[in-house]
């Protein structure tokens, strides 16, 4: 598989698994509905209208959402030009760069849809500790800039250079 295909399908991939899972959410569960899976893990449907942990949730709209829009595009930029500048032999950190693109676009048609985004992972012990509820693309995202620290602390083996005889 070519890298740029790796980079395309697994964005595409997680657009889909994210839209899918979220229509699925929507379609079957009440806002605040929630649905025990294992011990520390359950469905619950949930609207944040913040970034991560639910930041900046009670400020305006007005200023939120484009500063939100803002946010996205100077992600999105750095995705692409990161992925311009990655080598064609560094299939990790272009599997990583589409995790990262596909979380970040399907939060912000979420975002730019409804205004907030639409969350229903929910992991922890609810009488000690529950994790923020979040979604597939959260997780892309996260899993996507893991493995890009992963790339940062083991850099792909560089061959020495040939040398003419």
């Amino acid at each position: 598989m070519s890298p740029d295909l790796l980079f395309s399908l697994s964005a595409v991939a997680v657009l889909a698994l994210d839209a899918w899972t979220k229509a699925l959410v929507q379609a079957h569960f009440a806002l605040g509905e929630s649905l025990p899976l294992l011990p520390g893990l359950a469905l619950t449907y949930a609207r944040n209208p913040g970034a991560a942990f639910s930041m900046l949730a009670d400020a305006s709209s007005r200023w939120r959402l484009p500063f939100f829009g803002a946010v996205t595009v100077g992600a999105l930029v750095a995705v692409l030009w990161m992925h311009r500048n990655t080598p064609r032999r560094d299939r990790l950190s272009r599997l990583a760069l589409g995790l990262v693109l596909g979380g970040a676009l399907g939060n912000a048609i979420d975002r730019f849809r409804l205004g907030e985004v639409v969350d229903f992972i929910e992991v922890g012990v609810r009488s000690v500790y529950t994790w923020p509820i979040f979604n597939v693309a959260d997780s892309a995202v996260c899993v996507g800039v893991g493995l890009l620290m992963w790339r940062a602390f083991k850099p792909l083996h560089t061959p020495p250079a040939k040398t003419g005889a």
